[in-house]
C-alpha cells in the first residue's frame, strides 16, 4: 500500500495510506446528497418566502454549489463533509498542508474532469496514476490521504510508574514539560507500529541538544528512559 509521509503540527512524520478509489467515489456521493439535501431546502424557503428573482435563485442555489468543494476544503483544512464522513483528506506530496492556492487549482480542474466529464475522467487517472492523484491533484501538487486514527496520548498515559528505588539517569528531563513526553512518546509509538524510525531520530536529537545530554544509549532505549525518568522526577509533585 502506498504512503505519504505528513509532518504533524508537532512536528512528528506520520506515514498516510493514500484513500482508495472507494473512500473517494464515496465521499463524493455523501457530499452529492448533502447538495441535493440543500437544494431541497432552499426550494421550501423559496416557495415560503416567495424569492422569484434569477439573482435570487442563483446566489441562493447555483453559487453555493458551484463553490462547495472549494469553500469546504479550505475552511475545514481539506475536507468537505463527505471527505470527513470517509476520514480522507487532501494534502501536498510533500506531507504539508494543502494551500489556498492548492485548493483553488484542484477546484478549477474539477470543473473540467468531474462536473463536464461526469468523473469518469477524474477516476480513469486516479486509477492510473500510481499516487491517488486525480489531474486537479496533478496541477496542484496534491493528493489524498486516508486518516490513520491517532489515539490520544495524554502525560499520564505515557508515564510508567517505577519503583520508589529507582534512580533517573537523566535529571535534566525536569527541563522538559508534559507536551514534550507526548510528543516523545508519540515518536515512540510511530516506530513501534510503523517501523519508521525518522520520528525517533529527530526527537531524539532534539531532546539531546535541549537538555545538553551525551549518551550512547540506542534512540529508542534513550527515549524510553528519557520517558521513565521524568514520570518518577514528577510523580512525587
Amino acid at each position: 500500500m502506498q504512503t505519504v509521509s505528513v509532518r504533524t503540527t508537532q512536528n512528528v512524520v506520520i506515514d498516510y495510506p493514500l484513500a482508495s478509489l472507494g473512500d473517494r467515489i464515496l465521499a463524493y456521493f455523501v457530499d452529492v446528497l448533502i447538495m441535493i439535501a440543500y437544494v431541497i431546502l432552499i426550494f421550501f424557503i423559496i416557495g415560503f418566502g416567495g424569492v422569484n428573482s434569477p439573482a435570487g435563485m442563483i446566489s441562493l442555489i447555483i453559487i453555493p454549489l458551484f463553490l462547495y468543494h472549494l469553500l469546504f476544503e479550505i475552511f475545514m483544512n481539506g475536507q468537505s463533509p463527505g471527505k470527513r464522513q470517509m476520514k480522507i483528506k487532501v494534502v501536498r506530496l510533500d506531507g504539508s498542508p494543502a494551500t489556498i492556492g492548492n485548493y483553488i487549482i484542484r477546484w478549477l480542474v474539477r470543473i473540467f474532469e468531474i462536473d463536464l466529464f461526469s468523473g469518469a475522467l477524474a477516476l480513469l487517472v486516479i486509477a492510473i496514476s500510481g499516487k491517488g492523484q486525480r489531474l486537479g491533484d496533478i496541477a496542484a501538487g496534491t493528493t489524498v490521504v486516508k486518516l490513520v486514527e491517532q489515539q490520544a496520548v495524554t502525560a499520564q498515559q505515557v508515564f510508567t510508574l517505577t519503583e520508589d528505588a529507582y534512580s533517573p539517569v537523566f535529571q535534566q528531563v525536569v527541563q522538559l514539560n508534559d507536551q514534550d513526553i507526548e510528543l516523545i512518546q508519540q515518536a515512540l509509538e510511530v516506530n513501534r507500529t510503523t517501523g519508521n524510525s525518522v520520528p525517533v531520530m529527530a526527537v531524539t536529537e532534539k531532546v539531546k541538544n535541549t537538555l545538553g545530554i551525551q549518551t550512547d544509549l540506542p534512540p529508542v532505549k534513550f527515549l524510553y528512559t528519557i520517558v521513565k525518568d521524568y514520570g518518577h522526577i514528577t510523580a512525587g509533585k
